[in-house]
């Protein structure tokens, strides 16, 4: 069965202004009645570098987790991070970026790529002995904008090197939207056979004429994992100085259901979080 992930941590880090505490539970505890596989739902970074999620561990107090079937996953970015996240019994994953581009790595972490492998290492270790499931998220998995050096059998090693780990969820990440149908077929076609162990999901950024063709893409390639966004709010702030937003769930949603392919997810209960997120992201 496909795997709907909701990224509103996406959305939220990716808009300058700070929503408050209180809209974002009653915007957050919406998505928890809707279905989703999972809750992107917050980070545990610096407040300096994401000002707008400074407020996580307030919001995890207040969101109703008793009767849904939705998991919390949170990002972290180093490993104060994740020793703060693993303590939350209510979270279940956590996200860990990790960019196949030196330069965004830099940017996004500050650290290089060796010393981010070094750190994955750590926090998949702090996942195991706290029963948290760690999701890898491949940034610049199509390609950067910086002039690093990229190609498929790159994104292929790193990929062996993460889930070598015993990482189990390895998400490429469409960091600035410049995935084509192309890649995203060679791509999944060539991770997905190789390791069947691990499940590889797709967390694309796009423009709105090109979501279509890049869900279309993964699905035929094997994918079964998807993030979105509702209303397609948000992107990386690090990325570079205009952002690519996210993928629209509810056009993900639409498109697999009228495929006919069950996403457990609620229409009604969706409707609702749409009209909730032209509140929350007005």
């Amino acid at each position: 069965m496909v795997q709907l992930i909701e990224c509103p941590r996406d959305a939220m880090q990716g808009i300058n202004t700070f929503i408050p505490t209180a809209q974002k539970v009653k915007y957050l505890n919406q998505l928890l009645r809707c279905g989703f596989h999972t809750l992107d739902f917050g980070s545990f970074v610096s407040p300096k570098a994401i000002p707008q999620l400074a407020d996580t561990v307030e919001v995890i107090q207040q969101l109703e987790l008793e009767n849904t079937s939705t998991e919390l996953l949170a990002i972290v970015a180093n490993l104060r991070g994740a020793e703060v996240a693993v303590g939350w019994e209510e979270i279940k994953y956590i996200g860990y970026p990790f960019s196949i581009s030196e330069t965004f790595q830099l940017r996004n972490t500050q650290k290089t790529i060796v010393e981010s492998l070094s750190l994955l290492k750590e926090i998949q270790d702090l996942c195991m002995r706290n029963r948290k499931t760690l999701v890898v998220y491949l940034s610049m998995g199509f390609g950067n904008p910086y002039g690093d050096t990229w190609s498929p059998e790159i994104v292929l090693d790193w990929a062996e090197k993460v889930q070598q780990e015993g990482v189990s969820i390895i998400s490429l990440a469409d960091t600035t939207g410049v995935a084509t149908p192309e890649s995203i077929q060679s791509l999944f076609t060539s991770l997905i056979p190789a390791w069947p162990q691990v499940i590889f999901g797709a967390h694309f950024h796009s423009t709105p004429d090109t979501w279509e063709e890049k869900i279309e893409a993964a699905w035929n390639s094997g994918c079964r994992r998807f993030d979105g966004a509702l209303k397609g709010i948000g992107g990386c702030p690090f990325a570079k100085e205009e952002l690519t937003g996210n993928l629209a769930t509810e056009n993900i949603y639409h498109w697999l259901t009228q495929k006919n392919i069950p996403t457990n997810v609620s229409e009604t209960e969706l409707h609702q979080a749409l009209k909730i997120a032209s509140e929350t992201f007005a």
